[in-house]
């Protein structure tokens, strides 16, 4: 399958590169003409374990490719990934203009039929508004569905959960664009997730929201036990051994922290405020 990315970020780069492997060509679109020309030299923008080995080798074979040009890599694509960053605005919420210009640029180069996928992470509505921004300025006969397929994978081990998911999400409400992005995701071994858009949406905004709560919480359980004399580590354990609840997440530490909980945990706040829900604990979790 011919597909493309727009982005060469952490998500975008290392999502792209595991297709290639997989035997599809696909393009990476970028903005900043050093970088590209860095990454068709072979020089990683970011370190990540195998990362270089994964890109070079799909360079060689021809199956990965950079370019600045959307004219070049979209009129081909079956798929087109959206997957540049949403850095927070002061308000909290998501700053969705690097995703509205990418649209704009897709859909003035859609040729035939095209799904035109949402990877990064965006409040429910973002999707809609994409299609409406293609379809605003694509050719006459172009045709395209949206979809959204957030992702979850990090950073240290960003190739495996990219292979190895625990779920693929994919957020389409056309048959012809699911059984596409089904195809794609068909060597990727994780439990697959049907839903609409906006459910797709919210899926990687609870998901984030939720694991920085659980570590928010060990904190404060964390705080308590050395008071009342209690081992922290082994309340926790003993918290995490109940298979309801699970390990992962619950430990005393510094607390929450990285490129996405923080802007994600700030941004369903927001989102919530905006349709009248005071998220009083997330905001205790922030």
């Amino acid at each position: 399958m011919k597909i493309s990315f727009i982005g060469h970020g952490y998500v975008g780069l290392v999502t792209a590169a595991v297709f290639a492997d997989l035997g599809n060509t696909v393009w990476v679109v970028g903005r900043n003409e050093q970088k590209i020309e860095n990454l068709k030299s072979g020089k990683m923008p970011f370190f990540e374990p195998g990362l270089e080995e994964l890109v070079k080798r799909n360079q060689t074979a021809k199956r990965l490719l950079f370019t600045t040009s959307y004219k070049e890599a979209i009129p081909e694509s079956e798929v087109v990934f959206i997957a540049v960053g949403t850095p927070p605005k002061k308000t909290g919420e998501a700053d969705l203009s690097s995703v509205f210009a990418a649209a704009e640029e897709i859909g003035k180069n859609l040729a035939g039929y095209t799904v035109v996928v949402t990877k990064s992470t965006v409040p429910p509505g973002t999707n809609r508004k994409v299609g409406e921004i293609v379809a605003q300025v694509k050719p006459p006969k172009a045709e395209f569905d949206i979809a959204s397929t957030p992702e979850f994978l990090r950073e240290g081990t960003a190739i495996s959960d990219t292979m190895h998911p625990d779920r693929v999400v994919i957020g389409v409400e056309s048959q012809k664009a699911q059984k596409l992005l089904v195809d794609l995701h068909k060597s990727i071994d994780g439990k697959t997730v049907l839903c609409n858009i906006e459910t797709a949406e919210m899926i990687k905004y609870a998901s984030n929201s939720l694991l920085s709560t659980k570590i928010s919480f060990a904190n404060a359980i964390a705080f308590v036990s050395e008071r009342v004399g209690a081992d922290a580590e082994k309340v926790l354990e003993g918290v995490g051994l109940d298979r309801r609840l699970g390990r992962a997440f619950l430990y005393p530490g510094v607390g929450y922290g990285g490129s996405c909980f923080p802007k994600d945990v700030k941004a369903l706040i927001a989102l919530a405020d905006k349709v009248g829900y005071n998220f009083e604990l997330l905001k205790m979790v922030d």
